[in-house]
């Protein structure tokens, strides 16, 4: 399948990135897959191996049965799996649930660890973990929530010892009748959680701390978006200094200055995540930072792509470079391997993964020809 690359990289100078170690011919990555299991098609989570020289996907072991797992996180230590249940009614109220498993390093089967606890709002879609590991965060979609549960030792959740419900709502007749938050995640200082809201088009910055929990509003509680972009997916680049916001409803990415001291958001640009002419309904979905902090990837679902842009090195500013056409329906989630040389993209309504070779020069996308089927994939992620 051809891939759309842009004529501005050749205008960016970037020096090679370092060369990764040539793998063994047998050394494999093992991949979690989280899945909808309300289509018929999946039972939980799956484990996966990724090989190392060629990318190619082995067939889906489940390793949990559990309810729509569509988000999946790793405590710091790397022990703990937590997952979202995707859940609109849970023990008898409006609410999904989060759950936990523990890890065996030598063979990354799964062992759920406690019951399922409530999330304290319907339809949790996202979970993340402080940097010391002693609290999760959980974005509530239909709930338009966020909420924090304290993590023993061991990883295993208590009950939500805080709710914060996100006011108001945006233009949007059917998708922005109320707050739909959907990503919560700390900053790298661990002083700041910030969480994207597709309903009222705001992100939401709140002081974090990590003896007690406590999560109170920041300085300037509220960064507002465009009317009716519909921020969906939050990323940092590696030195903490910009965040990154990719919009569902207009297909924008927004780079904004962060301000770890304070927690401030300031706005430094706002691209199309499509290129030039593109037409039809578009859904950008999931986004990532290559670890040097110089090219940016997201999915457009629709399109069925991951774009591709270049950071600048002294401007910061973002240039499309590459909308690669990603062989499959609807690319919810991606991730990039360990050593950052590859990407693999699950797409949730043709059941499919596939493996794209990361150019360790400027950064765009190679085909494989790798691929492998899991039935609907909504979540990727290397241990």
């Amino acid at each position: 399948m051809a891939t759309s690359t842009f004529a501005t990289l050749a205008c960016v100078d970037r020096p090679d990135r370092e060369a990764s170690f040539a793998p063994a011919d047998d050394a494999r990555w093992p991949l979690y897959v989280g899945t909808y299991t309300n289509t018929g098609k999946s039972r939980g989570i799956y484990r996966m191996h990724v090989r190392q020289d060629t990318l190619a996907l082995s067939v889906p072991e489940l390793v949990a049965e559990t309810p729509d797992p569509s988000f999946l996180a790793l405590t710091p230590d790397r022990r703990t799996l937590l997952a979202v249940n995707e859940l609109t009614t849970f023990a008898g109220s409006a609410s999904g649930a989060l759950s936990a498993f523990t890890r065996d390093p030598a063979t990354n089967n799964l062992v759920p660890l406690a019951p399922m606890r409530a999330s304290r709002g319907a339809a949790p879609c996202y979970v993340s973990v402080d940097r010391t590991g002693q609290f999760a965060f959980v974005a509530n979609y239909v709930g338009g929530n966020v909420a924090a549960f304290p993590l023993d030792a061991n990883g295993v959740p208590a009950e939500a010892n805080l709710v914060v419900a996100h006011p108001g709502r945006g233009p949007h007749p059917r998708r922005q009748a109320s707050a739909h938050a959907h990503c919560i995640l700390p900053d790298a200082t661990n002083q700041f959680v910030l969480s994207a809201d597709l309903g009222t088009d705001c992100i939401y910055v709140l002081r974090f701390d990590a003896r007690t929990g406590a999560l109170i509003p920041a300085e300037i509680p509220e960064f507002q978006l465009a009317a009716g972009a519909g921020p969906r997916h939050l990323a940092f680049s590696p030195d903490g200094r910009t965040l990154y916001c990719v919009n569902e409803l207009n297909s924008t990415l927004v780079a904004l200055a962060y301000d770890a001291t304070r927690g401030r958001l300031t706005e430094q640009q706002v691209v199309s995540t499509r290129p030039v002419g593109a037409t039809g309904e578009n859904s950008p979905a999931d986004l990532h930072v290559h670890p040097d902090g110089r090219t940016v990837y997201l999915s457009n679902r629709g399109d069925n792509t991951i774009a591709v842009f270049t950071v600048h090195p002294t401007t910061q500013r973002l240039t499309l470079v590459q909308s690669m056409p990603t062989g499959g329906d609807w690319p919810r989630n991606f991730a990039l391997t360990p050593d950052a040389s590859g990407l693999l993209v699950a797409h949730q309504r043709s059941d499919t993964i596939t493996a794209f070779r990361i150019d360790q020069t400027g950064g765009t996308l190679a085909e494989t020809g790798q691929k492998q089927s899991a039935g609907a994939p909504v979540c990727l992620l290397f241990p």
